[in-house]
C-alpha cells in the first residue's frame, strides 16, 4: 500500500491524501461520515481514473483515516474547510466532485465556496443537512438534553463502533445547512440514490433535487441498492454517471 502524502492546513490539521496526475478535470472523491479514503468506492474510482489517464484525488478529513485529529472533535464546517484546502493547494484547474453521503453535503458547500473551479458533480446517497434533519430531528427530548448538557451522545452503528454525536457537530451543522437557502448548481449534476438505503431516505434525494437550481440535474435511483453503493452494479452506475458528465465538460 502506497503511503499517503500530507497537507498541513492553515488551521494546523494534517490531511492525508493520494493524488494521481492525469487529464483534467480532476475527479475528487469526498467520503462520508467516519469513512476514509481506503473505502471500496474511493479505491475503485482511483483505479478507474488511472486506467483512463485521468487526474484523481482522494483524501481523509481531519479525524478520519490517516489524517490528524480525533473524529469526535470535528464538525461539518471544519471538514468542509479541509476539503477546500485540499482543492486549493493540491488540485490545479477545474474539478468534478464525487460526494458520498456526508461527502455530498461537503461537495455542495464546496461548490458554494469556490464555484469557479467546479465543472460537474456526482453524488452518491447525498446527505445534506443530516445533522439537523437526521440526528437532531430523530432524537428524543432526553437525547437532546444529553447532547446539550453532556456535550455528546453515543449512537449505535451497523458499521462498527457507535458514532459519537457531539453538541459541536449539531450546532456547527446549523451554520452550514444548504437546504434552507438558495442552492445553485450551474453545471451537470447527477444524484445517485439506492431505494433500499436505510441511512439516507429517498425523500432526502427528491428534496435535494427539488430544492437545487441548475439547467442539467438528474436523480438516478437504483432499485434495492443500499447505502454502501459498493457492489458491482452500483459502481457501474457511478462510472456511467461520471462518463455522462465528462462527455459534457471535457
Amino acid at each position: 500500500m502506497t503511503a499517503p502524502t500530507y497537507l498541513t492546513t492553515a488551521q494546523g490539521r494534517r490531511i492525508a491524501y493520494h493524488h494521481t496526475a492525469g487529464t483534467g478535470p480532476t475527479i475528487v472523491f469526498l467520503g462520508g461520515f467516519k469513512s476514509d479514503m481506503q473505502g471500496t468506492k474511493a479505491v475503485h474510482l482511483e483505479d478507474w481514473c488511472k486506467a483512463r489517464g485521468r487526474a484523481f484525488l482522494r483524501f481523509d478529513y481531519s479525524g478520519h483515516g490517516e489524517s490528524s485529529g480525533l473524529f469526535e472533535d470535528g464538525c461539518i464546517g471544519e471538514w468542509a474547510t479541509d476539503a477546500q484546502a485540499m482543492l486549493s493547494e493540491v488540485v490545479e484547474g477545474p474539478m468534478l466532485l464525487i460526494g458520498s453521503s456526508m461527502g455530498g453535503w461537503i461537495s455542495l458547500l464546496t461548490a458554494r465556496a469556490m464555484p469557479e473551479r467546479i465543472v460537474g458533480m456526482v453524488t452518491i446517497a447525498a446527505a445534506p443537512d443530516f445533522t439537523e434533519d437526521g440526528y437532531w430531528a430523530g432524537f428524543s427530548d432526553e437525547d437532546r438534553e444529553t447532547v446539550m448538557s453532556e456535550g455528546k451522545i453515543a449512537i449505535p452503528s451497523e458499521y462498527g463502533e457507535p458514532y459519537i454525536i457531539t453538541r459541536k457537530l449539531i450546532e456547527d451543522g446549523r451554520e452550514n445547512l444548504v437546504l434552507r437557502e438558495p442552492l445553485n448548481l450551474p453545471f451537470p449534476v447527477r444524484f445517485l440514490q439506492g431505494t433500499a438505503d436505510a441511512d439516507v431516505p429517498m425523500e432526502w434525494a427528491t428534496r435535494l433535487l427539488a430544492h437545487a437550481t441548475g439547467s442539467d440535474m438528474r436523480l438516478v435511483c437504483l432499485k434495492d441498492a443500499d447505502h454502501r453503493f459498493s457492489d458491482t452494479v452500483s459502481l457501474k452506475l457511478v462510472e456511467d454517471a461520471l462518463n455522462n458528465v465528462l462527455d459534457i465538460v471535457s
